[in-house]
């Protein structure tokens, strides 16, 4: 395929002024966006979840190659292996696989073994980063900047389901292999993530920890 250059399709510059309080209150709005661990059960329809991995799909990635799957569950006897496994993996990293030091970051937010979330949020969705892409006839390509691809796009993710009102978490059992075979992807395929979406409960709660973040002048610089 050769580069054809096709015109910009969509602008969406606005005013200096415009700008400044479309950032501010986009700044405010994710602000109120926060990891959740209490699911309701309240169903959250199919087409939301569709739009919201559409918006994650429309990402930018190396060379375009899109390197990135995205399965999508709600069958409730899919989510409770999905849960088991990921619990019996929780077993052996907080029993020492983990390390004195990563438990001891983790205690102030407040996550052990038990993963209740996997099953009672109405969907999960498990994000795959494709190692390789293959060829109908079976051989491989190279795909390009994967970590980065998939992690832009996973911002995308995370954004969209706030955007829908909806909360998540970002839960990376380890080691996801299981995943795999549950989800019934390839080989080439690599997961990355499972990221509960639904409502939260009336008595959610999330880690004061949490809402520590760190000033702008820690995380940045200007020249």
């Amino acid at each position: 395929m050769s580069y054809e250059p096709l015109a910009l399709p969509d602008r969406v510059q606005l005013s200096p002024d415009q700008a400044t309080k479309a950032s501010k209150d986009f700044l405010a709005y994710m602000q109120k966006r926060h990891s959740v661990r209490d699911y309701a059960t309240s169903p959250v329809p199919r087409e939301i979840i569709e739009n919201i991995i559409a918006t994650a799909a429309s990402a930018p990635s190396g060379a375009n190659r899109q390197p990135w799957h995205f399965v999508a569950v709600a069958n409730p006897d899919m989510k409770a292996q999905i849960r088991a496994a990921a619990e019996e993996e929780e077993k052996s990293f907080y029993q020492g696989g983990a390390g004195d030091e990563w438990l001891s970051a983790l205690e102030p937010i407040g996550t052990g073994v038990e993963k209740p979330h996997l099953t009672d949020a109405p969907w999960l969705i498990v994000v795959f980063a494709e190692r390789y892409g293959l060829n109908p006839d079976g051989s491989r390509y190279k795909n390009y900047y994967i970590n980065e691809s998939v992690g832009i796009a996973l911002g995308f993710l995370i954004a969209a389901i706030h955007n829908a009102g909806l909360v998540c978490l970002e839960h990376t059992p380890s080691p996801m292999k299981f995943l795999n075979t549950l989800c019934n992807r390839p080989i080439n395929e690599k997961p990355v993530m499972v990221i509960p979406v639904g409502y939260p409960t009336e008595t959610a709660t999330i880690p004061a920890a949490a809402k520590q973040k760190k000033p702008l002048g820690k995380v940045s610089s200007f020249f």
